[in-house]
């Protein structure tokens, strides 16, 4: 089997940055630390945290007065801050700049008293956060439901959820411009872009995308595969994938996924199927 790396993959600036404020406060002895749901979706990700001393967390009530909490990557609605500001608590803001855009987006339109469309999951933390700026939002993820969704007359303001895939909101927003007028900042973020759009490029028979099931960008990388695509979040996900009669397999993965895991990922397939060549494919650049 020839095993190809794709680029660009792994952690995007967002997450880096998250990490880097994590590790920050980590290093930073006699504090009791939280985090306000995980930081970003990864579970290898989550466990070092723990490690390293963090408490997750899904309430601030579980959070003691005037302790020092982190704001995961995903954003947190305004009703959030202002009731950690109440508790004085110590806040450390992780959120993706890129996030912080959406809700600017989204706060902006509500103000004028457009009615919005939030594409993405409504189950989603960065969608709940988003939601919080414009709490009458319709929150759609298709073209079926962008041609059913009901809006008052006038110009409708859309946002995404920054981790969707970028082909599906363009159709949709497109789907919303033959019933409504549309003022939008819709995209999904540059690195979940860039990460589809070299998969999508990439012509061998199957793609590996590294990165937790809970994790949107991660499903998104496998969903615009234009071959079979496979997911593993962990080593023992991986063993236990049947990739027997592949050929050129492609190993990608999630913007928050540890490049530490794609190491030792590409190393177990080199082992196991590889032909032996120890940077078997590294210098695969599909964007």
């Amino acid at each position: 089997m020839k095993i190809s790396v794709i680029n660009p993959h792994g952690f995007c600036a967002g997450v880096t940055g998250a990490l880097r404020k994590a590790l920050r406060l980590a290093d930073s002895p006699g504090r009791s630390l939280y985090c306000l749901h995980e930081l970003v979706h990864n579970e290898i990700v989550v466990a070092d945290m723990k490690k390293r001393g963090f408490a997750f967390v899904e309430s601030l009530d579980d959070v003691p007065e005037g302790a020092t909490v982190l704001f995961s990557a995903h954003g947190v609605c305004p009703e959030v801050r202002a009731r950690a500001a109440a508790r004085r608590l110590n806040v450390v803001d992780a959120t993706c700049p890129f996030v912080d855009r959406v809700h600017r987006a989204a706060r902006g339109f509500a103000a004028r008293g457009m009615p919005v469309v939030v594409i993405g999951k409504a189950s989603h933390a960065e969608v709940k956060g988003i939601l919080g700026e414009a709490p009458d939002a319709a929150v759609i993820c298709s073209v079926e439901e962008a041609r059913a969704v009901g809006m008052p007359g006038g110009p409708v303001g859309v946002v995404s959820q920054t981790t969707m895939n970028a082909d599906e909101v363009r159709e949709i927003v497109a789907a919303l411009r033959e019933r409504f007028e549309v003022e939008t900042t819709a995209d999904v973020c540059n690195a979940t872009k860039e990460r589809q759009d070299a998969v999508k490029a990439f012509d061998g028979d199957a793609i590996l995308v590294l990165g937790s099931a809970s994790s949107s960008n991660t499903r998104r990388l496998c969903e615009v595969a234009r071959c079979r695509a496979f997911r593993a979040g962990t080593m023992d996900e991986l063993r236990a994938l049947d990739l027997s009669g592949v050929s050129h397999l492609g190993v990608t993965s999630g913007a928050s996924t540890p490049e530490s895991f794609l190491d030792a990922a590409v190393r177990r397939l080199e082992a196991d199927y590889g032909s032996g060549a120890p940077s078997a494919g590294r210098d695969c650049d599909c964007r």
